[in-house]
C-alpha cells in the first residue's frame, strides 16, 4: 500500500483554518496531558464494547454529531488495521469476560442488506482472529434452521436460530460464555436476551428502544468542559449545541409551537458565536429522531417558518424512524458544515471515526456526489473511502504542521474518545447502584 493511499485525506474547500489549525497544535503541544486525561476517564467508567463516531469538519470547528453504540461498517476500515481490532477485542473480553472462549453475535434483523452483511463477516472475522469461537444466531424468528448467505466478496457467513434454556442462551450445540449484540434494539429489548446469566455486550440499556441522542450530547456538553479546562480552547469549537423537544406529532402537526421555538433559540445562539470568530455564514439547524440510526429521521431548517410550512411527505418523512418506529422526540443540533471534499469530483465527505474499547481501530470518509455540505450524508449513493486512523490518532508527527493528515486524524481521534466518554457515562447512568 503506497504513502498516498495510507494517508489520504479529502481536501479543504473553506480558508477558514485558523481556529481548527489552532485546536490541532493545542492538541499536539498537549499530547501527554490529553492521553494521561483520557486513561483516567477509563479507570473511571470503562468504556462501551465498541462504537463509531461521525464527525463534522467545518474548517472553523470540528465536532461530533453522532455516536452510535452498536456500529456496522467495519469492512470499510483500512484492513490494514486489523491487528489493532484484533488487540482491541482481546482487551475488551479479557476486561468485560476474562474466562470468554465461546461468543454468540446477535446482528441486525436484516434479510437482504449485503453491505450490512459484509460488515457482520467482518466483525466476525476479527473476534474469530482474537481467539474466540464465535457463531452468528439470528433474532429473526422466521428463521428456525440454519440459513447460509453468500456474500459479494466471495465470504459466506451462516444464520442460526437461538435458543433459551432457564437463564441462558445459545444455539443446538453451542453455549456461549458471552453474548456480543450487533443490533441497535430501535424495536426494543428482545425477551430472549433479558436477565440471562452471560454477560451481553453492549447493555441492553444502550439500545435505541432506552438511549436518548440528546442524553447522550448533554454528557458530552459536560466532558468537553472538563476536557478544555485544561487547554486554552473555547468549548464551542468542539461541541454542536443542541436542544431537545419531546412530545413531537409531526402528522397531527402536535408540538409544532415547541419545535419552533427552540428552533429560534438555537439559531440564535449559533448567530452569536458566529458573530464573535467573524463567520460569515448563514447558521442552520439539524433536527433528528432523538433515537434511532440510518440517517432517517433527520431534515435541516434555517428559519422556524420551515417548521410551519412542512408538507405532508416532509411530515411523513420525520413521523417514522428505523423499522417504522414513531418519532415522538427530537433532538435539535447546531449544523455543521463539512468543508472536505473528496477526489477530482469534490464530492463532500465527513470523517467517521471507529472504537473498540477504548482504543481508535481506523475509520472511513463517508462521501456522497449528490449531497451538499450542509446535507446529511448518511443516505442512499453514499460510499466509503478507508483511512489509517488508527496509528496516526495515537502517535501523530509534532514535526509536520497542525493540519497535515497525521496530525488532522490525531485530533479526530481526540474527538472521538471525548464522545467514547460521554457514552460511558450514559452506561455508568444506566447502571443499578450499589446499596
Amino acid at each position: 500500500m503506497g504513502v498516498e493511499q495510507l494517508h489520504a485525506v479529502p481536501h479543504l474547500t473553506t480558508v477558514l483554518t485558523g481556529p481548527l489549525q489552532k485546536i490541532e497544535r493545542h492538541f499536539l503541544d498537549h499530547q501527554s496531558m490529553i492521553e494521561a486525561w483520557l486513561r483516567a476517564q477509563w479507570l473511571e467508567t470503562p468504556a462501551p464494547f465498541y462504537s463509531s463516531v461521525d464527525l463534522r469538519n467545518a474548517g472553523f470547528k470540528v465536532a461530533p454529531v453522532d455516536t452510535n453504540l452498536f456500529p456496522a461498517g467495519y469492512n470499510n476500515l483500512n484492513p490494514s488495521f486489523l491487528p489493532l481490532c484484533i488487540h482491541a477485542i482481546q482487551s475488551a473480553f479479557e476486561r468485560l469476560c476474562p474466562t470468554a472462549c465461546h461468543v454468540l453475535l446477535v446482528p441486525e434483523n436484516h434479510t437482504r442488506n449485503m453491505p450490512y452483511f459484509e460488515s457482520l463477516a467482518t466483525l466476525q472475522d476479527i473476534v474469530m482472529r482474537a481467539g474466540y469461537d464465535v457463531r452468528i444466531g439470528t433474532l429473526i424468528e422466521e428463521i428456525t434452521t440454519a440459513q447460509d448467505i453468500e456474500l459479494p466478496s466471495g465470504r459466506r457467513i451462516r444464520l442460526e436460530s437461538m435458543i433459551r434454556d432457564g437463564n441462558r442462551v445459545g444455539l443446538d450445540d453451542f453455549d456461549p460464555c458471552v453474548v456480543l449484540l450487533n443490533n441497535d434494539l430501535s424495536d426494543g429489548r428482545p425477551p430472549l436476551l433479558q436477565g440471562l446469566d452471560q454477560p451481553v455486550v453492549p447493555s441492553l440499556e444502550l439500545g435505541w428502544s432506552t438511549r436518548l441522542k440528546s442524553a447522550h450530547f448533554q454528557h458530552y456538553h459536560e466532558v468537553v468542559n472538563e476536557f478544555v479546562s485544561q487547554l486554552d480552547i473555547d468549548p464551542w469549537l468542539l461541541e454542536p449545541l443542541f436542544r431537545q423537544c419531546g412530545e413531537i406529532d409531526f402528522m397531527k402537526r402536535e408540538g409544532e409551537d415547541c419545535l419552533a421555538k427552540n428552533v429560534t433559540t438555537l439559531l440564535a445562539g449559533i448567530q452569536r458565536k458566529y458573530d464573535e470568530y467573524q463567520l460569515d455564514a448563514a447558521p442552520y439547524v439539524v433536527i433528528k429522531a432523538d433515537a434511532g440510526t440510518y440517517g432517517m429521521g433527520i431534515m435541516t431548517v434555517q428559519s422556524a417558518d420551515e417548521i410551519r410550512e412542512l408538507n405532508r411527505k416532509q411530515r411523513t418523512k420525520m413521523a417514522a424512524s428505523k423499522g417504522g418506529q414513531g418519532v415522538t422526540k427530537v433532538i435539535l443540533q447546531e449544523g455543521v458544515p463539512t468543508f472536505e471534499t473528496w477526489g477530482t469530483e469534490r464530492a463532500v465527505a465527513e470523517p467517521v471515526v471507529y472504537m473498540i474499547d477504548h482504543f481508535v481501530v481506523g475509520g472511513f470518509y463517508r462521501v456522497h456526489t449528490k449531497r451538499g455540505p450542509k446535507e446529511n450524508l448518511n443516505a442512499p449513493g453514499m460510499h466509503f473511502e478507508p483511512l489509517s486512523f488508527a496509528e496516526t490518532c495515537s502517535n501523530p508527527d509534532q514535526r509536520k504542521a497542525p493540519d497535515a493528515s497525521p496530525n488532522r486524524f490525531y485530533a479526530y481521534g481526540v474527538i472521538g474518545r471525548l464522545a467514547l466518554v460521554a457514552a460511558a457515562r450514559e452506561l455508568a447512568d444506566r447502571k443499578p447502584r450499589s446499596p
